[in-house]
């Protein structure tokens, strides 16, 4: 018994984001070694449609899984966030109390590029690469933009009528593809439940385990009356898939098999030991400091104020999500030594270089001049990554002062002459609702941290002139700075922002503004230019792109299975349901259930509050059919040792029989350094139960016509 369960915790995980349309057979077999039932072909078919076809991209930032014949959509609440926020009001605020559309007159449309289906994969590698081979010779560096605008459009021509196409290139450009999507823009948003319940624990939890979050919501795709895709319109119907997922209501135990399907973002598993090197010491390190102190600041209101948790709650979700991910990927890298792995690795690839003596005259050096080129750009990439996340992304009201500015020039044009922006409707509105989002006191605080830290960090001659003068007159005094921008400017002010807005106010006036003189006065082009002056001879990308494709014909001679970086297309991970070995005498087991929300419980805590509805209905333990049959338990998230990264948020997580069991969701703190490094012991994949999500709509929302349709009753 104590072999079995020792076996079970040190299993090691099969690594890869394997491409959907090419699983070889010595995958598949791998696949059905560990647990897959399903006849590997099956799995993705252009002609006789396969079980891919019920995994969609959401315009590839989240990936989803199409759950009923009436075009209903399942993929994580984060992924809706957005969407969530932007419906709600002061007066419904469904952030804080879900959204629950109790019919199909109240499912609500929201707004984005729409969810895609892939239909069709073509290698297009010969076309691309003599397309390559002619152009970029004589295009320089943006050549390759003009490759894909010519095949890609040769392909919508080709295609045309019958969706969209993008073309990707793999394992650096060694390889090519076209896919061919379908895409739906009429989608409604259905059922989302309250964040106390989305995102209990919030961002402490986040990339920890265990978690108990109920990380789900729901779309319906509509359609045109004949079927085909179309914009929003009463008119239109729910859509009718090709294929959906049956939900399993068995749940998951140790070992079971466990595969997910969907639209990995991006990593850099090929990455050199001189580029993880720079990560974790250089570019990381200033975003993880600069945006946690955005957070701070940006937390400290929402807790005095439930109007700026409503306005910022967004943001500081996308802030908090990417400065964890930095921060854990600095703390991975040290603790799994992994540049040092990497040069482990490009020992054997110099070996390999040097065994070929052409490819040894070509690229016998190569190694060092990483070394020396990451060493000299040092210096202004710091430079660079303290304006970035500063003045350039730090100041959120640089897209507001921009618009406003533009608007002026559009309505002069328009007119003729000079005009308020307020005699122009629709324009005056558009504006007003981008003002909205703002708390000039959170700005304020935020302009303040940007600038302070500017000074700290850049170099004088990266300032601009603006701020070298303000500098110099408020004698380094940056709190003084700010408090004199915050008195005269037109934006900070409500009164004088609506009296200029009501004024012929010229775009010079607007652009004038000492706000906008702030974060206008440097500028990326100053440190671009730099960074070209010393990033002069062979390109850093080059000579990155030369240790991919060697890596890559290294790997083909030997016949190393390899698959390439994930780059947004459809991608298949498979792996097993099992516990966490943190450390020496420290397992977490692979299911959390009730009993860790009730012990999380803390009304005191925004993150770890509850509606006292649900805290209710946890204590009197009504778990109904969706208790777990051999404990009793309500179980509420799992993990798995699939590979995954960014973009797979949403993606079905199925058991062998390509049954739906939950939905991949988040990792654990210990596989952040997933992008350029797979640990097969320590890396994760978190999973919300399907049966908890059922118990939520059944017991809580009380949609049983919603679970009905899910499981079709």
């Amino acid at each position: 018994m104590v072999t079995l369960f020792l076996s079970a915790v040190l299993c090691r995980a099969d690594e890869g984001m394997w491409l959907i349309h090419l699983i070889e057979q010595g995958l598949a077999k791998k696949m059905q070694e560990r647990g897959l039932q399903l006849d590997p072909d099956t799995l993705y078919d252009e002609e006789k449609g396969g079980l891919s076809d019920a995994v969609v991209s959401l315009a590839f930032g989240c990936s989803g899984s199409m759950i009923s014949s009436e075009g209903l959509m399942i993929t994580n609440h984060h992924c809706a966030y957005s969407d969530v926020h932007a419906l709600s009001t002061p007066e419904h605020n469904y952030l804080e109390d879900g959204f629950w559309a109790m019919d199909r007159s109240q499912e609500a449309p929201v707004k984005g590029d729409g969810i895609w289906f892939l239909k069709k994969v073509i290698d297009v590698t010969s076309e691309v690469q003599h397309l390559r081979d002619s152009i970029v010779p004589r295009g320089g560096g943006f050549a390759m933009r003009r490759v894909y605008s010519l095949i890609e459009g040769k392909y919508r021509r080709l295609f045309k009528g019958k969706g969209e196409v993008s073309c990707s290139s793999m394992w650096g450009g060694n390889k090519y593809y076209m896919a061919l999507y379908e895409v739906y823009k009429d989608v409604r948003l259905v059922a989302a439940p309250p964040v106390c319940i989305a995102s209990f624990g919030g961002e402490v939890d986040n990339w920890e385990w265990p978690q108990h979050k109920g990380d789900f919501a729901l779309y319906r795709i509509y359609t045109a009356p004949d079927g085909s895709p179309a914009e929003y319109s009463p008119d239109n119907i729910p859509m009718k898939p090709s294929r959906t997922l049956k939900i399993s209501t068995a749940g998951v135990q140790r070992g079971d098999f466990a595969m997910v399907m969907g639209y990995p973002g991006r990593t850099d598993r090929y990455a050199s030991s001189f580029k993880v090197n720079n990560i974790e010491t250089v570019v990381n390190p200033i975003q993880v400091e600069i945006q946690g102190e955005q957070m701070k600041i940006i937390d400290g209101w929402m807790n005095l104020d439930p109007a700026v948790r409503l306005k910022y709650a967004d943001h500081y979700f996308s802030l908090s999500n990417v400065q964890e991910i930095r921060e854990g990927e600095i703390f991975c890298y040290s603790k799994y030594n992994v540049a040092e792995k990497k040069r482990e690795q490009e020992v054997t690839l110099q070996q390999w270089i040097m065994s070929d003596s052409l490819r040894a005259k070509r690229y016998g050096t190569l190694l060092h001049d990483l070394d020396v080129k990451y060493k000299s750009l040092e210096y202004i990439e710091k430079q660079i990554g303290y304006f970035r996340e500063t003045i350039a992304r730090g100041v959120r009201l640089h897209r507001m002062v921009n618009h406003i500015a533009r608007s002026a020039e559009m309505v002069a044009k328009s007119k003729g002459q000079q005009v308020p922006i307020a005699d122009s409707t629709g324009v005056y509105e558009v504006i007003m609702k981008m003002y909205d989002e703002f708390d000039m006191r959170v700005e304020k605080d935020l302009v303040d941290l940007s600038i302070r830290e500017f000074y700290a960090h850049v170099d004088r001659v990266f300032w601009g002139e603006w701020l070298s003068e303000q500098y110099d007159l408020f004698e380094g005094d940056t709190y003084a700075l700010v408090d004199w921008i915050w008195a005269n400017s037109l934006y900070t002010d409500q009164n004088r922002f609506e009296k200029a807005l009501s004024e012929a106010t010229t775009a010079e006036e607007y652009r004038a503004d000492p706000l906008v003189a702030a974060i206008s006065s440097t500028k990326m082009i100053m440190y671009n230019n730099y960074k070209s002056k010393v990033d002069r001879g062979v390109k850093l990308t080059r000579l990155e792109n030369n240790y991919r494709n060697l890596l890559y014909q290294m790997h083909l001679e030997k016949g190393t299975p390899q698959y390439p970086d994930a780059n947004s297309t459809m991608r298949i991970t498979y792996g097993t349901v099992g516990p966490l070995c943190l450390c020496d005498g420290i397992i977490c087991l692979e299911r959390s259930t009730v009993r860790g929300i009730l012990e999380k419980y803390d009304p005191d805590r925004y993150i770890y509050s509850l509606k006292p509805e649900l805290k209710a209905l946890y204590e009197a333990r009504d778990w109904g059919r969706w208790a777990d049959p051999s404990t009793g338990e309500l179980y509420i998230n799992f993990v798995t040792d699939n590979d995954i990264t960014g973009g797979n948020s949403g993606s079905p997580v199925m058991n062998g029989r390509g049954e739906l069991i939950g939905l991949a969701f988040d990792g654990n703190k210990e596989s952040l350094a997933g992008d350029t490094y797979f640990d097969p012991v320590m890396n994760k994949c978190v999973c919300v139960d399907i049966r908890y999500v059922l118990w939520i709509l059944d017991k809580y929302a009380g949609m049983n016509h919603l679970v009905a349709e899910m499981l079709g009753e």
